[in-house]
C-alpha cells in the first residue's frame, strides 16, 4: 500500500498493488483520461486499488448428466463446465436444495439448467418452475434456455404480458415455467386446480437473484414459497429448490430463511476474471452554492458521472454508467451528449439511456450495438445489473452507493466480463453512507457482503399470507411450523376473531367466496393501494403504499415514472386517488415530516453503566408538514407548508439512552481511549443535549444500510434530549413498515460497528458545521436544526466508550 500527501497536507489518492500482478495499462489510460486537467490538490480520488485477475477452474461434465443435454449446452458455446456449476448442479441432481452465491458473470444459469434439463429429458411428465423479481431477468433466461436445442423441453413464459390466448396452452402443456413472485402469487397458486398436471410433476424450483427478495418483498417471498410448498406437497409432489444469489454473508441461512428449507452452500467462484482497477470518487464541493441552513453543497453525483462517461467515450472505451433513478439515468446521458456535441458532434449518437419499458428486441439491438462499439457509453438504472448479457465493458461508473455491496459486485461485475482489464469508478452521492465508503475503501474492497434481510414472521405480512394460504388449502395444525410455529397460530386466532377464516376441528378454512390474492400486495406492507392518475387522461401511472403516499405524492410533489416526470396536483386518501399532470422542472421535492415516538414494548435490552440500548416495539406518529423544492445543484429553491393527516406507524425500533450524569459531567484525561471516550463525561453543555443527539442520529439513519440491506428511506429516526417513556436522552431509529423488516435488529446486532461507522463519517466529513454527507438529513421535519457535528461525535464516542468499556474484548474503531 502506498501513500502521499501533497503540499496542502491533503491526503492525495491511496494506491493499492498486488503482487505479482501485471499493471492495467488499459484501465490506468482511463483514469488517467477521466482525471485529466484536475490538480493534484483537488483530486477528487480518495482511492484506488488493483483487483488482480483470476484463472478458470474447470470440471468435466457429469455422468449423470445424459448425452443429448450435455451435447446441446456445449453447442451455445459451453466447451467445459467451470468447478462451481458441476458442484451445485450434482447437490440438485441428488436432491439436495442448494444455494449458488457466486459472481457477475459466473455462469450461475449453467447451474440450475444442466439438472433440471436433465430431468425434464429423462421424465416426461417432470415440470420445472423458474422465478426471478424482473420479468426482463425471467424472458432472457428463457431464451438461454430456448437456445438450448432439446426435444420436448416445452418452455414457456408466464407473466403479466403473456397473452390470454397463450394461458390455456401453457396450463396444459408448458414442463418449464419461466415467471415472477407476483405472477405465482395471483395467477398460479390462487388457482392451484387448473394446474394440477403442472404441480403433480414439479420436480425443481430455481430461484433466481435471490439476494434481491429483502425486507417487506423478501418476506412476502419467503412465506409465497412456503405456499408453493404446501399446494405441490398437496398434489404429491416435493420440488428440489435451487437458489441462485450475488455473492452475499452467509447465503445458506439466508437461502433456507427464504425457502424453508434446508441448503448447502456454494461459494467458491472458479469462473476466470480479469484485472479491475477500483477508483472511489468524491465530488468536489460548489463554493458557488449553499443547501440548507448554509451548508456546502458538492457537486452532483450524476453531473460528475456525466463528464466521467463522455471523457471515456472520448477515449474510446465501452461504458456503463449505473445511476438511482430513471430520470437520473436520461439527465446523466443528456449531459454526457451535451459535453460530447462541444468537444467532436459525431460521437453524441455514442451515448444512450436505458430506460424502463425496453422490449426484448431493443435490449438485444442495445447489447449488439455496446458490443460492436457503435455504442460507447449507456446510462441505466439497475436494470442492466441483473442477468442482462452485456460483456468484455472497459468501465462501469456507479453513481451512488446502489444500497448494498451484493448490488455494488453486481455492477462493478459488468466491467471486464470476458476476462479483459477494466476500470471501475464509484462516484459518492452527497449522502453520509457514500462519504463513509470513498473515505473508507476497505468497508467496500475488503468487508464481506451483506445477510439480506427479512422478516417473515412480520404479523403484518403474515396475516395476509396466511389468508391466501386457507384460501387455497385449509391450514391444518400441522403446518404451522413453517409458518412460523405460535406467531402463526396467534395471527391465525386474530383472522378468526376478525371473521376473515373460521376455525374447525381440521383446521383454519377461508370464509368468502372472492380470493384474497388480488388485495394482498407482495411488493408493500398490505393495505389499499394508492392509484397514481394523470388527470388529463385519466391514464393510471402507477400506485404508491398508502403508508408513504404523503410523503411522496403529496400535493406539490415531483413524480417519476417510467422517465417521465409529472407534479402532483390532488392527494385524496380517503379516495385512493393522486392526480398529477406532466411535468419536467428544473427542480426535485423532498417531504419534511414531523415525528413522535412511543414504547410499546421491549424485547431485548443491554446496560452498560449509563447507557442503555433497546429493541422493541414502537409506534410511529408522524405527519408531513411540508416539501421543499431543490435544484438538482442541491441550491434550496423554497420550502412549502402542507396540512395533511397524522399517521401512525407500529414497527420495531432499536435505541439507547444515556443518563443526565453521563452526558453533562465532564470528561477526565484518563477518558481518552484511542479517541473513543469511556463512560466518565460526555460533558455537554444541556442547550447543546438535543442538537447533538439530533445529528447523530441522522447519520446513524444514513450509515444502517451499511449492515442492513435496507435504503435510508426504509428507515426513520426520532431523537429527544428527554423521552417521556425511558425518563433519558434518547435515539430512535425505526424501520418504516408496518411490523418491521428486520432492519432494527441488525442494527441492535451490530450496534458497535454501526456506531463507530457512524462517528467516522462525521469526523471524515470536511465540512465545519454539517452538511448532507454528514448530519443533514433530507427528509427532516425540522429544517435539520438544531444539529450539532461536533456535539453528535462526543455523543458516539460516550456511547461507544460506555460499550467497550463493559464488553470485554469489544473494539470499536
Amino acid at each position: 500500500m502506498a501513500s502521499a500527501q501533497d503540499g496542502s497536507g491533503k491526503a492525495c489518492a491511496k494506491v493499492e498493488f498486488v503482487s505479482g500482478v501485471g499493471n492495467d495499462e488499459r484501465a490506468r489510460r482511463l483514469l488517467r483520461r477521466v482525471t485529466a486537467g484536475i490538480p493534484a490538490e483537488r483530486s477528487p480520488i480518495t482511492h484506488v486499488a488493483e483487483l488482480p485477475a483470476r484463472a478458470a477452474g474447470f470440471a468435466e461434465w457429469p455422468d449423470w448428466a445424459p448425452r443429448a443435454v450435455v451435447d446441446a449446452v456445449m453447442a451455445t458455446g459451453v466447451a467445459r463446465p467451470w468447478t462451481h456449476q458441476i458442484e451445485a448442479a450434482a447437490h440438485a441432481w441428488s436432491g439436495q436444495h442448494v444455494v449458488i452465491a457466486t459472481g457477475t458473470a459466473s455462469g450461475k444459469s449453467l447451474a440450475y439448467q444442466l439438472p433440471v434439463l436433465s430431468a425434464l429429458t429423462s421424465d416426461s411428465r417432470a415440470t420445472a418452475l423458474y422465478l426471478s423479481p424482473t420479468k426482463a431477468l425471467g424472458a432472457d433466461q428463457l431464451r438461454s434456455v430456448s437456445a438450448v436445442d432439446l426435444a420436448g423441453i416445452r418452455a414457456a413464459s408466464y407473466d403479466g404480458d403473456t397473452p390470454m390466448n397463450e394461458r390455456d396452452w401453457i396450463r396444459a402443456h408448458a414442463r418449464w415455467i419461466f415467471t415472477n413472485p407476483d405472477m405465482l402469487h395471483r395467477g398460479m397458486l390462487s388457482g392451484h386446480a387448473r394446474w394440477a398436471r403442472f404441480f403433480r410433476s414439479l420436480s425443481y424450483v430455481v430461484v433466481d437473484e435471490c439476494h434481491g427478495y429483502r425486507g417487506v418483498f423478501g418476506s412476502h417471498v419467503a412465506l409465497l414459497l412456503r405456499r408453493l410448498r404446501r399446494v405441490a406437497r398437496h398434489y404429491g409432489a416435493d420440488p428440489v429448490f435451487v437458489l441462485a444469489s450475488a455473492t452475499t454473508a452467509e447465503p445458506a441461512d439466508f437461502a433456507s430463511r427464504l425457502s424453508g428449507v434446508d441448503c448447502v452452500p456454494v461459494v467458491e467462484d472458479a469462473s476466470p476474471r480479469g484485472a479491475r482497477t477500483v477508483a472511489l470518487w468524491e465530488p468536489p464541493l460548489l463554493e458557488e452554492f449553499a443547501g440548507e441552513n448554509g451548508a456546502p453543497v458538492r457537486r452532483s453525483a450524476g453531473a460528475e458521472t456525466a463528464r466521467i462517461l463522455a471523457e471515456l467515450v472520448i477515449e474510446g472505451a465501452r461504458s456503463l454508467a449505473f445511476v438511482r433513478s430513471r430520470r437520473g439515468a436520461e439527465l446523466t446521458a443528456l449531459s454526457a451528449r451535451r459535453i460530447l456535441a462541444e468537444v467532436d458532434p459525431e460521437l453524441v449518437e455514442k451515448i444512450a439511456a436505458y430506460r424502463a419499458g425496453f422490449l426484448p428486441e431493443e435490449r438485444r439491438a442495445l447489447e449488439a450495438a455496446l458490443l460492436t462499439g457503435e455504442l460507447l457509453g449507456v446510462a441505466t438504472t439497475n436494470a442492466l445489473e441483473l442477468g442482462v448479457d452485456i460483456a468484455g465493458l472497459d468501465a462501469v461508473v456507479l453513481a451512488g452507493y446502489p444500497g448494498t455491496l451484493a448490488s455494488f459486485w453486481q455492477q462493478a461485475g459488468r466491467a471486464g466480463r470476458a476476462g479483459d482489464d477494466a476500470l471501475v469508478v464509484f462516484v459518492a452521492r452527497d449522502d453520509p453512507l457514500d462519504t463513509y465508503l470513498v473515505h473508507h475503501p476497505a468497508a467496500v474492497l475488503d468487508r464481506p457482503v451483506e445477510t439480506a434481510v427479512l422478516d417473515p414472521g412480520n404479523p403484518y405480512v403474515l396475516a395476509p399470507q396466511l389468508a391466501c394460504a386457507a384460501a387455497e388449502l385449509p391450514v391444518t395444525a400441522g403446518e404451522l411450523d413453517d409458518f412460523g410455529g405460535e406467531a402463526a397460530r396467534q395471527v391465525l386466532d386474530s383472522l378468526v376473531a376478525d371473521r376473515v377464516l373460521r376455525r374447525r376441528p381440521s383446521g383454519w378454512y377461508w370464509t368468502s367466496r372472492d380470493r384474497p390474492q388480488y388485495e394482498v400486495d407482495i411488493r408493500g406492507s398490505g393495505g389499499e393501494q394508492i392509484a397514481v392518475v394523470e388527470a388529463e387522461t385519466a391514464r393510471m401511472l402507477g400506485t404508491v403504499d398508502p403508508g408513504s403516499a404523503c410523503g411522496t405524492v403529496h400535493p406539490g410533489a415531483l413524480y417519476l415514472h417510467q422517465g417521465s416526470s409529472y407534479v402532483v396536483d390532488d392527494l385524496d386518501l380517503e379516495q385512493g386517488l393522486a392526480l398529477v399532470h406532466a411535468e419536467d422542472p428544473d427542480w426535485n421535492t423532498s417531504a419534511r415530516e414531523i415525528v413522535d415516538i412511543t414504547v410499546l414494548s421491549t424485547e431485548r435490552k443491554q446496560n452498560y453503566g449509563g447507557v442503555s440500548v433497546y429493541l422493541g416495539e414502537v409506534a410511529v406518529t408522524s405527519q408531513v408538514v411540508g416539501y421543499l423544492r431543490r435544484r438538482p445543484s442541491g441550491e434550496v429553491i423554497d420550502h412549502i407548508p402542507l396540512e395533511l393527516p397524522e399517521q401512525i406507524l407500529k414497527t420495531r425500533a432499536v435505541w439507547y439512552t444515556i443518563n443526565e450524569e453521563l452526558l453533562r459531567s465532564e470528561p477526565t484525561a484518563a477518558d481518552e481511549v484511542e479517541d473513543v471516550r469511556a463512560p466518565g463525561g460526555a460533558g455537554l453543555n444541556p442547550a447543546r443535549v438535543p442538537g447533538a443527539l439530533h445529528a447523530a442520529e441522522h447519520a446513524a439513519i444514513g450509515l444502517l444500510p451499511l449492515f442492513a440491506t435496507c435504503d435510508r428511506w426504509d428507515i426513520g429516526g426520532v431523537s429527544t434530549a428527554l423521552h417521556e417513556n425511558t425518563g433519558e436522552a434518547t435515539v430512535f431509529v425505526h424501520d418504516g413498515h408496518p411490523g418491521g423488516a428486520g432492519f432494527a435488529d441488525r442494527g441492535f446486532a451490530a450496534l458497535v460497528p454501526w456506531l463507530a461507522a457512524t462517528r467516522e463519517a462525521i469526523v471524515s466529513c470536511e465540512c465545519p458545521a454539517g452538511c448532507p454527507s454528514c448530519v443533514q438529513s433530507p427528509k427532516c421535519g425540522n429544517g435539520n436544526e438544531p444539529l450539532d457535528k461536533a456535539g453528535a461525535v462526543v455523543v458516539l464516542d460516550t456511547v461507544l466508550g460506555a460499550v467497550r468499556l463493559t464488553t470485554p474484548g469489544t473494539t470499536t474503531r
